[in-house]
């Protein structure tokens, strides 16, 4: 019996040292918590998006109770209420809460405004068929359609529909993730307003531009003549809108005989 017990109870006896000396050990070695830290961090989200410059939402969260930036208003997916929390937190002023949305510059796959060159029946990916032959589009600069930026967003904002993506302004975040998954560049952030947009990122010449896609934008300059506040500008044969100088008059859409200015 004896020759049972005793291993029992050094096992026993080994188990609550080492239990006693991790009890120990996680109060004298105990991280202390920043109450700071963890009030910003219930403010925000947690779409770990990294609109805000950091990695994720713990991260901006780090930065702003280390006092590493002042800045409250980085977070886009949070909007207004997420600024005005974190600045209660410390005490500060709250920035200007700009909603900015994502805005697609290519309208040539709707209604099948532009040409293709071929039929793919590869991977499902822009950022693949771009590196292996450039996309189907006859454009060069137009859209591929293969949804890159529907798989990216975290807030389901964006639809596809007969190749052509589509972006929901009421569930869009402004987080820039579609931004970055276009291999074309086709997808800025802008502030969400009742603004115009050129919905083209065009640079050929309007003679070869016109041959491919019936909705390009071929630099003619007659929106940048129109328009009023110097929003339109023209560069390498494509024209674009500056949305904080948009007056939303509509005039550069009534004189785009191309159909490439939308409301944006």
């Amino acid at each position: 019996m004896t020759e049972i017990l005793l291993p029992i109870l050094i096992v026993g006896g080994i188990s609550l040292i080492a239990g006693a000396g991790l009890a120990i050990a996680s109060v004298l070695m105990a991280v202390p918590t920043d109450e700071k830290y963890e009030a910003i961090r219930e403010c925000l989200p947690g779409a770990n998006c990294g609109a805000c410059g950091y990695s994720g939402c713990d991260g901006y969260a780090a930065a702003l109770a280390s006092g590493e930036t002042t800045k409250t208003g980085l977070c886009a997916p949070g909007g207004a209420d997420t600024v005005q929390h974190i600045a209660s937190v410390l005490g500060v002023e709250a920035d200007d809460a700009k909603r900015m949305i994502a805005v697609i510059h290519c309208i040539g796959r709707r209604d099948n405004n532009a040409d293709t060159k071929m039929h793919y029946h590869g991977t499902k990916s822009c950022r693949t068929a771009k590196q292996l032959y450039g996309g189907d589009n006859a454009c060069p600069y137009g859209c591929i359609g293969l949804g890159d930026c529907k798989k990216f967003c975290p807030f389901d904002a964006i639809t596809m529909e007969n190749g052509f993506p589509t972006v929901h302004k009421d569930l869009c975040k402004g987080c820039g993730m579609c931004v970055e998954s276009c291999p074309k560049g086709l997808i800025t952030l802008e502030e969400c307003g009742a603004t115009y947009t050129v919905r083209c990122r065009n640079q050929s010449k309007g003679a070869a531009c016109v041959k491919i896609c019936k909705t390009s934008c071929i630099g003619c300059g007659l929106c940048a003549k129109v328009c009023e506040s110097g929003a339109v500008k023209v560069e390498n044969f494509c024209a674009t809108i500056d949305s904080t100088k948009c007056t939303a008059c509509g005039k550069c859409k009534d004189a785009c005989k191309r159909g490439a200015i939308t409301v944006q």
